[in-house]
C-alpha cells in the first residue's frame, strides 16, 4: 500500500490521469486535442511511465509490476477491436445516436465500458487494487457499477445506465443490451466457520449471448443462467435460471416462449 501522505494525495488524480491517456492512446483521433500532431510513442511513453509509477506506490515496484505494465500493453490492440465492436453495439442499438463520436465523447456507457476494458485486462493479470480503484472512478462519473473482475463478451451496450450493478463473477456473453437500473448481483454471501465471508466463489449470474435486460431488472445468484435470445422485462426479479428464447414479463415475472 502507498507509504507517504504525498503518495495517497495524488495516487487517484494518477488514476484519473492514466485513464484519460489510454483512450488518447487507444483513439487519438477523438480523445487528443491535437490528433494531427499525436506522437503515439510519447504518449504510450508516458501512459507506460504513470502507470509504473502507480503500481509502485500500491505495490512497491519489481518484476510483477513490470509483468503487468507490459502485458496491458500487449493487449492494447485487443481493447481497441473489442471496444469497436461496442460502439458499433451502441450506435445500432440507439435510434439517438448520430455518430460514433457522440458515443465516445457523451454516452457513459463509453466512459464505463472502455474503463472496464483497460481494468479488466490489469485486473486478469493479478493487480487487484487499480482496477478497482478505476472502475469506481467511472462509477462516480456515471452511476455504472461494473466490477473490472466481470467477464464481458463483445457488442455489449447499457443504454441510459445510471443505476447498473455488475458483480465480480457476472459472466455476459455476446451482443447483450442493459437499460438503466440493472443489477446482476449475488443472492447471498457464504460464511466460513469463523463467521467471515467466503471470498473468491462464484455469486453472480450467466447470461447468455444476444440477450436484452430492460430497466430495473434485478438477477441475483451465482447458479442463474439466463440463456441466449432472452429478454428480461423491466423491474423483473429473477433467482431462477431462465431458457434460451424465453421472455420474463415484468407485471408478474412470467417465464413464457418468445
Amino acid at each position: 500500500m502507498p507509504q507517504s501522505a504525498r503518495t495517497y494525495a495524488t495516487l487517484k488524480s494518477d488514476m484519473a490521469e492514466f485513464i484519460n491517456l489510454s483512450r488518447i492512446v487507444l483513439y487519438p483521433e477523438v480523445f487528443s486535442l491535437n490528433p494531427d500532431e499525436f506522437r503515439e510513442q510519447a504518449s504510450m511513453y508516458r501512459m507506460r511511465a504513470l502507470l509504473m509509477d502507480i503500481l509502485s506506490s500500491i505495490y512497491g515496484g519489481g518484476a510483477e509490476c513490470e509483468k503487468a505494465a507490459d502485458g496491458l500493453f500487449a493487449k492494447l490492440g485487443d481493447i481497441r477491436a473489442t471496444l469497436e465492436t461496442d460502439i458499433q453495439a451502441a450506435y445500432e442499438g440507439d435510434p439517438a445516436a448520430k455518430s460514433r463520436e457522440e458515443i465516445m465523447l457523451a454516452y457513459p456507457a463509453f466512459e464505463a465500458i472502455s474503463t472496464f476494458r483497460v481494468a479488466h485486462e490489469l485486473y486478469t493479470l493479478g493487480v487487484p487494487l487499480l482496477p478497482r480503484m478505476m472502475t469506481e472512478h467511472a462509477h462516480s462519473l456515471t452511476g455504472i457499477d461494473i466490477h473490472p473482475g466481470a467477464t464481458i463478451g463483445r457488442y455489449f451496450f447499457i443504454d441510459h445506465g445510471t443505476g447498473v450493478v455488475i458483480g465480480e463473477t457476472t459472466v455476459i456473453g455476446e451482443h447483450v443490451k442493459l437499460y438503466q437500473g440493472v443489477t446482476l448481483g449475488a443472492r447471498s454471501f457464504e460464511v466460513g466457520r469463523d463467521g467471515a465471508l467466503v471470498k473468491g466463489n462464484k455469486r453472480h449470474p450467466n447470461i447468455g449471448n444476444n440477450v436484452v435486460i430492460y430497466a430495473g431488472a434485478t438477477i441475483l445468484g451465482g447458479g442463474v443462467y439466463i440463456g441466449d435470445n432472452c429478454v428480461i422485462g423491466g423491474n423483473v426479479w429473477l433467482t431462477q435460471s431462465v431458457e434460451a428464447g424465453k421472455t420474463v414479463v415484468a407485471a408478474h415475472a412470467e417465464i413464457t416462449t418468445r
